[in-house]
């Protein structure tokens, strides 16, 4: 193999590298999205089981579930950002990945092309090698 195709070679193995890290960032990013999302959706479900059904609460009761129910809502409002920044965050991590992907995609097209510019070259001199005359060969006498 020629020395231009190990080279891209070596840029091929990075850029293969790089897109492993990507996806893994990007992977993470949707982790963490659907983590907070499913927080959310837990904190959105207690709220609304603080919510009184038929029958008689007490002073005490009813301000703690009050207290309760504003704090959960204080909660989910702060999941609210933190979602929106995760998703922005996640958005981000899959154009990484896809970039990655992209000069991976290059790096391989050129190795492949390097590789068949070395396998010509190689045929081009045996061609020629095969059409010369051995040494030692001809009309000298």
């Amino acid at each position: 193999m020629s020395n231009l195709a190990q080279r891209r070679e070596r840029i091929a193995r990075v850029r293969r590298i790089e897109h492993v890290q990507a996806s893994g960032a990007a992977a993470a990013a949707e982790a963490q999205l659907q983590t907070l999302e499913q927080s959310a959706a837990r904190v959105l479900d207690l709220r609304l089981s603080l919510t009184t059904g038929v029958g008689s609460l007490n002073s005490q009761t009813l301000a703690a579930q009050g207290e309760l129910a504003h704090r959960l809502d204080l909660a989910r409002f702060g999941l609210a950002d933190a979602i929106a920044g995760a998703r922005a965050t996640a958005a981000v991590k899959v154009a990484e990945r896809i970039e990655a992907r992209v000069r991976q995609e290059s790096a391989e097209r050129l190795v492949e092309r390097a590789t068949v510019e070395a396998d010509r070259l190689v045929e081009r001199r045996r061609s020629a090698m095969s059409h010369r005359p051995p040494r030692g060969w001809g009309g000298e006498a």
